[in-house]
């Protein structure tokens, strides 16, 4: 049987690695297992949300749009004017906004309407990375280049040391701030470089941006795409995309609802893709999904657990690793004292701690691979499970 050959390009995702790689170990019995390998928020939904959810049921009877109601998007496009400080009405609900089911889908999906696959195209990735971007490239017949990510960089992309011939080919760049794993933010100057670069060689710039809320200064939140371009004068906000979601804002993974905004061109021909996919938001998640993005409450709430967890996990590690506290997110990105796989084998084994290998999350390049000796922590259990985990991991290196 004949399939689309580029599915062999494909990698196992990182928590079929994972699974490979703790099979057949017998963790220790009395102790529950403590998952700090997949970024997926344990927090309760917000009671709004449900309520809001539960009351539309009805209206699945009828079949909703692609773009979504003219209230969802009017709602959406005041919530990015007001988190980014951007003039009222700058962004347009009938040309900057639509509504998608998770960012993930969307990040997948837009590089198949975006990429010209007739013209060698590349697409930029940061490393390590989400793996969507890597997909979403290869399977619109595009080449994967790989940024890396380090210390050295702190932690954010070295837009600089890619090679001109490539980004001649670039036609989109996938860019996540804060980052997934490292909590890296872009400042201001660090955007307006990359909108430079965009206009300069005529490519997309597409910014998952759906950790934009749990970050750990109260009085700096993270600089948006949007926010830098309107500041840079580009109030057209054009080659820009922004993603954005609840999942982690409002601890609604499974509602599967987000949003894309950005220039209105981009907007257009990716509503027709769309139409085609068929993949409209039910009208019942779009009221619930008004109910979380007109409350800010539960979002402060969460936010502040999130820097609890995170800063207190980080001071009970710091003895036996290199932690830092990072500017936003709820991962730690830590440097292993060994082999990254090995290390979380351990802590499997040893203290029923799962953690993702770095090496999972990047792929190798000339200059190395940045996710090699690293693990990610997620801090998304309850505050006692990620005290008790950290607890856990220290006890193990402190007796090795």
């Amino acid at each position: 049987m004949t399939m689309n050959p580029d599915l062999n390009r494909l990698h196992p995702y990182p928590f079929e690695k994972l699974a490979q790689l703790t099979r057949g170990i017998e963790p220790p019995a009395h102790r529950p297992l403590i998952a700090l390998s997949i970024g997926e928020p344990q927090q309760a939904t917000p009671s709004l949300v449900g309520e809001a959810l539960t009351r539309a049921l009805p209206a699945l009877a009828k079949y909703p749009t692609t773009r979504g109601s003219d209230t969802l998007r009017t709602c959406m496009a005041e919530w990015l004017c007001r988190r980014f400080d951007l003039p009222a009405h700058s962004v347009d609900p009938q040309r900057h906004i639509l509504p998608v089911n998770g960012t993930r889908e969307a990040l997948f999906a837009f590089a198949q309407a975006a990429i010209d696959r007739s013209r060698r195209p590349v697409v930029i990735i940061p490393n390590p990375f989400y793996q969507i971007y890597e997909g979403a490239a290869l399977l619109a017949g595009a080449e994967p280049y790989f940024v890396n990510t380090t210390a050295q960089t702190h932690w954010l992309p070295d837009f600089d040391a890619v090679p001109a011939a490539l980004w001649q080919r670039c036609q989109l760049i996938y860019v996540c701030s804060p980052g997934n794993p490292t909590g890296a933010v872009l400042s201001f100057e660090q955007w307006r470089r990359l909108l430079d670069l965009a206009d300069r060689h005529d490519l997309i710039i597409a910014a998952d941006e759906c950790y934009s809320e749990i970050y750990h200064a109260p009085d700096h939140p993270p600089v948006g795409l949007l926010q830098a371009a309107y500041q840079s004068g580009n109030d057209r906000f054009r080659r820009c995309m922004v993603f954005h979601s609840l999942s982690k804002r409002s601890s609604a993974p499974g509602l599967r609802s987000g949003f894309v905004a950005g220039d209105a061109d981009l907007i257009q021909r990716f509503l027709l893709y769309r139409t085609y996919h068929g993949c409209a938001m039910s009208l019942p998640v779009q009221q619930a999904s008004i109910a979380a993005w007109s409350d800010e409450t539960h979002v402060h709430i969460s936010r502040d657990a999130y820097r609890k967890k995170i800063t207190a996990a980080a001071a009970i590690l710091e003895p036996v690793l290199p932690v830092t506290v990072p500017e936003a997110g709820f991962y730690l990105w830590v440097r292993t004292p060994y082999d990254d796989e090995q290390f979380a084998r351990d802590l499997y084994q040893h203290c029923h701690v799962s953690v993702l290998p770095g090496r999972y999350l990047s792929r190798p390049t000339d200059n190395g691979n940045p996710g090699a000796d690293h693990v990610r922590m997620a801090l998304v259990a309850e505050y006692d499970q990620c005290i008790e985990a950290a607890q856990r991991i220290r006890t193990f290196l402190a007796g090795c």
